[in-house]
C-alpha cells in the first residue's frame, strides 16, 4: 500500500481534487458563475491530462475514476441545461397516450383537458423556446425517454437518476467496446480514455443529462461488429445510433468503398428499414411536417457558438441591406448541402476501405460540419472526442476545452455571445486542427502489441 502511494500519490491528489470539483459543480455551480465554471473545469481539464499521460496503462484506476466522478452527478439537478425537462416531459407524454411530435407543450398545456403528472413544472422548467415547439428528439430517443419514466416511477428524481444510470451504463460500454476495436486496429487501448476521462463528456453527458452518449455508444458497437466481421449486428447498431440522433446519418456516404457491393445493399437496407421502424411506435399523420418544420430551425433560425457564420454573418450584414434574420435563413440552406457534396467527396477520394481511413473521414466531415453550423452547443463536441480517440488528431480535445468559453453567453444580458470569445476559440481550435492536418497526413499511432 505504501508502494502504491508513493508512485502514484500525485494521481490519487488529483483524483481527490477532482472528485471535489465535480460534486462543486453538480450541487453548489450555477451556470452564470462564468469564471468559477471555467476555474473548475480548466481543474478538472489539467488533471485529465495528468491522469492519461502519467496513468494510462492503470486501467482499473481510471475506470474507477470515470465511474466514481460521474456518481457525483447522480442525485443533482442538471446545472448547465434545462433540456431534461423535455425528456421528462415527452417521455410521460407517451406513458399518457400522445405523442410528442404531435403537439407542442404550448398546444397541450392550452387544451382544457389536459393532465400530465407534473406538467406546470416541467413546462416552466423547458423554457418559452422548446415549450413553442415539436419534439426534435428521433423515436428511440423518446422510446429512452418513456423507458427513464417509468423506471423512475414517474417522478422528477426518479426520472433524472434512471437517465443518468443508463447515460453511464453507455458511456461503460463505449470505453468497454471502444478499446476492444482499438485492440482490432492494433492501437494502444488506453486511448479509450481520451473519451471515458474527458471532463466535458463527464460534465455534458452525465452532468446535464444529453444523450449523445446512447448515441455514441451504438455508433461504437457498430464499429467494433462491422471491423470484427459482424456487419448485420453492426448495421443494427448504426441503425440504433441514428434513432437516438440523427448525426450519423452524415457518415452514410463514407461507407461506399468499405463493403462488396452484396453487402453494402444489405447494410443500408437493414439500416433504413430498422430507422422506419422504430418510427412505427410514435407515428402520426402529422409527424413529417411537423419534425421537418423543428429540425429546420436548427439551420435557418437558431444560432449558439457559430464560427464561419458569425464571421460571414459580420460581414454579409456590415456591407449590405440584408438583416441577419434573413441571411441566416439562407446560410441555413446551404450548410447541409456543403456537408453532403464534401461527404461524397470524402466516400469517393478517400480510401475508406480500411476502418481508421474511415474514421479519419467520419473525424473530418463531423468537423467540418461543426465549424460551418449556426448552432454548435458544447455536448455536440462529445462525438468528435470520441472519433478522435482512434486517431492521433488533438484538436478535438482542444476545442472540449475551449467550448467552455462558449457559456459565458448565459451570465450576458439577453444571452448575447461575446465575439471576442469566440473568435479566441474557433481562432485557436481551426489553427491547430490545420497545424495537424498539415503534419498528420498519416498519423502514426502509438501501436499495441498483443
Amino acid at each position: 500500500m505504501s508502494a502504491f502511494w508513493k508512485l502514484h500519490r500525485m494521481a490519487l491528489g488529483l483524483g481527490l481534487v477532482s472528485a471535489l470539483v465535480y460534486a462543486f459543480q453538480a450541487h453548489a455551480l450555477e451556470r452564470e458563475q462564468t469564471l468559477i465554471l471555467w476555474a473548475s473545469f480548466g481543474i478538472l481539464f489539467a488533471a485529465y491530462l495528468y491522469f492519461i499521460q502519467r496513468e494510462k496503462l492503470n486501467f482499473r484506476f481510471l475506470l474507477g475514476l470515470g465511474i466514481g466522478f460521474r456518481l457525483l452527478f447522480l442525485c443533482a439537478d442538471p446545472f448547465l441545461s434545462q433540456d431534461f425537462y423535455r425528456f421528462i416531459w415527452d417521455g410521460l407524454l407517451i406513458w399518457e397516450g400522445y405523442s410528442p411530435y404531435q403537439f407542442s407543450p404550448n398546444e397541450l398545456m392550452a387544451m382544457p383537458d389536459f393532465q400530465l403528472p407534473m406538467a406546470q413544472e416541467l413546462y416552466e422548467g423547458m423554457g418559452t423556446l422548446s415549450a413553442k415547439h415539436f419534439s426534435n428528439y428521433p423515436p428511440l430517443n423518446q422510446l429512452i425517454f418513456a423507458l427513464s419514466v417509468a423506471l423512475g416511477g414517474k417522478t422528477y428524481w426518479g426520472s433524472i437518476i434512471a437517465m443518468r444510470i443508463l447515460i453511464l451504463g453507455a458511456d461503460i460500454g463505449t470505453l468497454y467496446f471502444g478499446r476492444k476495436l482499438l485492440r482490432l486496429l492494433n492501437i494502444a487501448p488506453y486511448q479509450a480514455f481520451w473519451y471515458f476521462l474527458n471532463p466535458l463528456v463527464i460534465m455534458e453527458l452525465s452532468g446535464n443529462l444529453h444523450f449523445e452518449g446512447i448515441m455514441i455508444f451504438f455508433f461504437c458497437l457498430a464499429l467494433y461488429s462491422i471491423q470484427s466481421g459482424h456487419w448485420i449486428r453492426g448495421s443494427l447498431a448504426y441503425a440504433s445510433s441514428i434513432s437516438l440522433k440523427l448525426v450519423p446519418l452524415l457518415f452514410m456516404p463514407l461507407w461506399l468503398r468499405y463493403f462488396k457491393s452484396k453487402h453494402l445493399f444489405w447494410f443500408y437496407a437493414f439500416i433504413g428499414g430498422f430507422v422506419l421502424l422504430s418510427l412505427l411506435p410514435l407515428y402520426s399523420p402529422e409527424f413529417l411536417e411537423h419534425y421537418q418544420e423543428t429540425i429546420s430551425l436548427w439551420f435557418g433560425n437558431f444560432r449558439f457558438n457559430a464560427g464561419l457564420y458569425s464571421f460571414v454573418e459580420y460581414w454579409v450584414t456590415e456591407y449590405s441591406n440584408l438583416p441577419a434574420w434573413k441571411f441566416i435563413k439562407v446560410y441555413g440552406q446551404w450548410v447541409p448541402v456543403a456537408t453532403i457534396v464534401l461527404a461524397l467527396l470524402l466516400a469517393l477520394l478517400r480510401k475508406n476501405e480500411e476502418m481508421p481511413v474511415l474514421i479519419r473521414s467520419c473525424l473530418y466531415l463531423l468537423s467540418f460540419y461543426f465549424f460551418i453550423s449556426t448552432t454548435v452547443h458544447p455536448w455536440y463536441l462529445c462525438f468528435l472526442v470520441f472519433l478522435g480517440s482512434f486517431t492521433s488528431y488533438r484538436f478535438p480535445i482542444g476545442w472540449s476545452a475551449l467550448v467552455i468559453l462558449s457559456y459565458a453567453a448565459y451570465a450576458r444580458e439577453n444571452f448575447s455571445e461575446s465575439t471576442t470569445l469566440l473568435g479566441i476559440e474557433y481562432f485557436l481550435v481551426i489553427g491547430l486542427f490545420v497545424y495537424e492536418f498539415l503534419n498528420l497526413k498519416k498519423p502514426k499511432l502509438r501501436l499495441w502489441k498483443k
